[in-house]
């Protein structure tokens, strides 16, 4: 297979691999998806080759994404997305919570809805800082 990609192309790319594996392996410890592993090193490794030396590096044999690229602020991104995916997930819970967990359909979904958005405004103004867990029960 070949793939025509401008140097910008690649540099998103090298950013979208590195995102999508590090979504994929980051939590997993020693069982991490190995085939993607590779394809990561494949890319970074052609990265290297494109001029983009500094963006990737050996580390125990393999081809990774060098520290300067790592902190280089692709984790800014990761954190704004974990971060509103977060309050969307809790608002989300929250709401069926409060609706004894009924399957949504049609007849209270305008319910639900609503109760999300109050969730969402409460955790845009406020963030976490007016939760409140009862820890003696």
């Amino acid at each position: 297979m070949n793939l025509e990609l401008s140097k910008k192309q690649l540099r998103r790319l090298l950013d979208l691999v590195y995102i999508g594996n590090w979504v994929l392996n980051s939590t997993r410890g020693n069982q991490r998806f190995k085939d993607y592993d590779e394809v990561e090193s494949l890319v970074f490794a052609r990265a290297a080759l494109e001029g983009m030396p500094g963006l990737a590096e050996l580390y125990k044999g393999e081809i990774v994404p060098s520290r300067a690229f790592v902190e280089g602020g692709i984790h800014e991104a990761i954190m704004e997305y974990e971060n509103n995916v977060f309050f969307d997930i809790l608002a989300e819970d929250l709401a069926r919570r409060d609706m004894d967990d009924a399957p949504i359909n049609e007849s209270n979904y305008d319910e639900y809805a609503s109760r999300v958005d109050t969730y969402l405004a409460e955790f845009d103004e406020h963030g976490t800082n007016n939760i409140i867990v009862d820890t003696d029960a």
